[in-house]
């Protein structure tokens, strides 16, 4: 996921995830059990952004390569297994135009998959470099008032309801990313936002049909 002299550098955008996922986290009371080695978030392929993709190969980059190729591997192997299930994914890994039901039947059936850059004592092998919805997982949502924990791990652990001001950052960030998003749309001159996951961790030219 090469940048284009045009193309915005998503970096402050990623920072302003991690730092609002700190804050949030200080108000909950220590009541988010997330620490180093928990990894129940980081099994499951989802949707990330070319924003993620490009943050992603920013981390590769800066691996050595005994480190950056297992995971590279793993993830090709992961997008033989999605197109072997969906083929058009072969010739368009994007997911615009895709069906939302489609994408949700997606994520479900592979959600066995561990992230491409798991590593086996649960540690993360791009930790500096992941995707926003990695930066801020662990926060508790609130749908039509009634609050849920973000994983499985999050049911045994009482759950409290964000600050309207920390909900109201998060849209805010959220109405950033989508602005970054269309600035790179016109850079790449492309309509394609989301990828699956393993995708981000292939160079841009494998996704080139």
């Amino acid at each position: 996921m090469g940048t284009t002299a045009s193309s915005p550098h998503p970096l402050p955008l990623f920072q302003q995830a991690e730092d609002w996922f700190q804050r949030a986290r200080a108000s909950l009371l220590g009541q988010i059990p997330c620490g180093r080695g928990c990894c129940e978030c980081c099994t499951g392929i989802f949707p990330i952004t070319r924003l993620d993709a490009l943050e992603i190969q920013r981390g590769l980059n800066e691996l050595t390569s005994a480190l950056a190729h297992p995971i590279v591997t793993r993830a090709r192997n992961q997008i033989t297994v999605v197109e072997t299930a969906y083929p058009r994914l072969k010739s368009k890994p994007a997911l615009d135009g895709w069906a939302d039901d489609t994408i949700d039947e997606m994520v479900e059936r592979f959600a066995h998959l561990p992230c491409p850059a798991l590593a086996a004592d649960g540690t993360c092998g791009i930790y500096p470099h992941r995707p926003i919805t990695c930066r801020t997982m662990g926060i508790p949502v609130e749908s039509d008032g009634i609050v849920h924990g973000a994983c499985a791990v999050q049911t045994e652990v009482p759950i409290v309801r964000l600050s309207a001001t920390l909900r109201r950052d998060a849209d805010r960030l959220a109405e950033r990313e989508a602005l970054y998003l269309s600035i790179l749309r016109r850079a790449q001159s492309s309509g394609d936002d989301e990828i699956l996951l393993p995708y981000g961790f292939v160079p841009n030219g494998e996704l080139t049909p």
